[in-house]
């Protein structure tokens, strides 16, 4: 049965994907400011404000130092000597959302674009102009989808890009059809109004600022949409340990949020985007049980890997990779989708070692910062 429910929402996401697809770009270019957070970004940050600076649609691009300790200060300040068009803003530590905040303010353009200083946004293509499309058709705000920097990367980076691309469009995009907005806009690739923030303005109360923002859009009533041809690629963590502090954050949030916005919880938007979400987790260690069942009772070890990977799912999971693949122009994703496994049982054991705690005592952790790469995507 459960193999029956993803693949209708597969194919009901897939099917809404196609047709939108129909939706041409707005190229309207030089009318967007991008606003860009940096705390101790020295690796990264020239490669990623260049890009933006070459992307036709960004007319100011605002990066807003907060307190790095690192050369970060000094290299936006010498970008900003050589860009006119490159506004540096300096401020002590603050916070992220207080960074963000601190952009909007210098900006005058109707939509701001927001990334992170870690992100690689393609200078050429529409992406932005894909957004824009779905603004000029009634949106508020408008997610992209954030893959997986490879340049530079190790193992585990290429696992999650393995299968990143299908899973964040469809789940999102049934998200918005069945919730009436996806599930997040993500801090590495939103789209918004930029009056609309101003008025519901990000906040620091959470260490997952986008989702929390993204909530509070929802409850204020605005129009959230999922844009599946804006691609951005941030940096992923190389090691397991800077992963699981990761999806410590990310699920201690979440949780977290949940409790902030409860209200939302019983609306359309919530029983069917954001409860299934975490139940999910739940379930999938039903499931988990279940297939080690017979290994823990008859001592079938031989036989394990066809309990935890029926062919079934195998086929699917290549055909995700080869998907992946294709996007990255890496051959060897397609072999390693069916390692992505080791994703969703970080997500399962964060979830019960940290997100129920967060759900009832309403406490995160301490934010990390993984290391990061010396160069970004090509």
């Amino acid at each position: 049965m459960r193999t029956e429910i993803y693949l209708v929402v597969a194919i009901i996401a897939t099917i809404f994907i196609i047709l939108r697809r129909r939706l041409q770009p707005i190229r309207d270019f030089g009318t967007i400011d991008a606003i860009v957070p940096a705390f101790n970004e020295e690796r990264c940050i020239v490669d990623s404000v260049e890009r933006l600076l070459q992307n036709p649609y960004l007319e100011q691009i605002i990066v807003v130092n907060d307190g790095s300790t690192d050369a970060t200060s000094a290299l936006v300040d010498l970008l900003a000597v050589k860009h006119s068009r490159l506004t540096v803003v300096h401020q002590e530590n603050k916070g992220k959302g207080a960074a963000l905040m601190a952009g909007i303010s210098r900006s005058e353009a109707e939509y701001v674009f927001l990334t992170d200083a870690d992100t690689a946004v393609p200078s050429t293509g529409d992406g932005l102009g894909y957004m824009l499309a779905e603004m000029n058709n009634g949106a508020d705000a408008v997610g992209g989808i954030p893959l997986s920097d490879l340049n530079g990367a190790g193992l585990l980076p290429h696992i999650r890009a393995s299968t990143k691309l299908i899973v964040i469009s469809l789940h999102r995009t049934f998200q918005q059809l069945v919730g009436g907005a996806p599930f997040l806009i993500s801090g590495a690739c939103g789209l918004f109004r930029r009056e609309m923030l101003v008025r519901v303005p990000f906040s620091d109360r959470t260490k997952v600022e986008d989702l929390d923002l993204t909530w509070s859009l929802i409850a204020n009533g605005y129009k959230i949409r999922q844009c599946n041809r804006s691609f951005v690629y941030s940096q992923e963590c190389n090691t397991l340990k800077a992963e699981l502090n990761r999806w410590r954050r990310w699920i201690a949030g979440y949780a977290v949020c949940m409790r902030l916005h409860r209200h939302l919880l019983l609306t359309r938007f919530g029983l069917l985007t954001v409860i299934p979400v975490a139940l999910s987790s739940f379930i999938a260690v039903g499931f988990l049980t279940h297939a080690l069942e017979p290994m823990v009772l008859r001592g079938d070890w031989v036989h394990l890997p066809l309990y935890l990977f029926p062919w079934q799912w195998m086929i699917a999971v290549y055909a995700i990779g080869a998907v992946g693949a294709i996007h990255h122009r890496r051959a060897t994703l397609i072999f390693l989708a069916p390692a992505a496994l080791v994703y969703v049982l970080i997500c399962y054991f964060v979830w019960l070692s940290y997100g129920l705690r967060g759900l009832f005592t309403g406490k995160e952790p301490q934010r990390d910062k993984p290391e990061r790469y010396a160069h970004v995507v090509a």
